[in-house]
This record gives structure tokens, C-alpha cells and sequence, in this order.
């Protein structure tokens, strides 16, 4: 999906920062559908640059009484590379990890999950803000 970028944005609250976004991705897929986010990154052997699959995964359940997001689970089988996975609740980074080949596993609560290269979520934090965008939106950095 050619048309969205995967936006970090730092809180700048004592106003150090000038420039607090950071693009992470500019080749985003959405995973939209169960069996494209039960098949995730599965069989894949390598990435592309500036890569991110986005699943939209969690939000209340049908019951009327708001619970939250569920708890997501990640797993490497059949994933042939490392990756970083973030979890969101309504854009605001809960965890992220960095994911081996085959053998890592992840849960925490989430409505978004986010697999990227390996890397790419380095200077990531719990209670950063990550942003689905369109990527022909043209940004004023007075208003960020």
C-alpha cells in the first residue's frame, strides 16, 4: 500500500526538540483480513526498505461494556528474518521487541501491531505516538 507511511512522533513537551517525527516506513501493507494477519510475515525471506506490515487487531468486543484491547500474540514460526514488533493501544507505543527468526514469541495488549526490519524501531519507546498517515499529506512542521 503505496499510499501510507508508519510516522513516529515524539512528545516535545519542554519544546528541545524542533524536528519530533521520524518516517519509519514508506512501504506499508495492511494486513486486513484474518488470514493476512494469521500469515503475517510468515515464508517471507527478506524485506523491503522502509517496510511495515500494520494489523489492526483488538478494540472492544461485541459486548457493549468497553474492556479494552485483548492481549496479541506474536510468534516467529516460519518467519525467516528478524523484525521489530511494536504494540499500540490507540497509537501510543505499549512494548516493542525485537523478534529472532523462529524462536521469539510476544504478547501485550494492543488494537495495532506493528512488524518492521529489524532496526527500525531502535529508537523506539514505550509511550511514544505511532501514526498511520496518508503519505501524500503534506505536513507543516509549525502544526506537528
Amino acid at each position: 500500500m503505496a499510499d501510507k507511511r508508519v510516522v513516529l512522533r515524539r512528545d516535545d513537551t519542554l519544546g528541545e526538540d524542533t524536528q519530533n517525527r521520524t518516517v519509519l516506513a514508506t512501504n506499508v501493507d495492511v494486513a486486513d483480513s484474518t488470514l493476512s494477519q494469521a500469515k503475517g510475515l510468515m515464508f517471507r525471506s527478506d524485506l523491503p526498505e522502509e517496510f511495515a506490515l500494520v494489523m489492526e487487531v483488538g478494540g472492544d468486543g461485541l459486548l457493549p461494556i468497553p474492556r479494552g484491547p485483548p492481549r496479541q500474540f506474536v510468534h516467529m514460526l516460519f518467519v525467516r528474518v528478524p523484525i521489530d514488533v511494536v504494540w499500540l493501544v490507540e497509537d501510543e507505543v505499549v512494548k516493542t521487541k525485537r523478534m529472532r527468526p523462529w524462536r521469539s514469541f510476544g504478547v501485550a495488549k494492543a488494537d495495532r501491531i506493528l512488524e518492521l526490519p529489524a532496526g527500525t524501531a531502535t529508537e523506539v519507546s514505550t509511550g511514544d505516538t505511532i501514526v498511520l498517515e496518508d503519505a501524500n499529506e503534506q505536513q507543516d512542521p509549525a502544526a506537528v
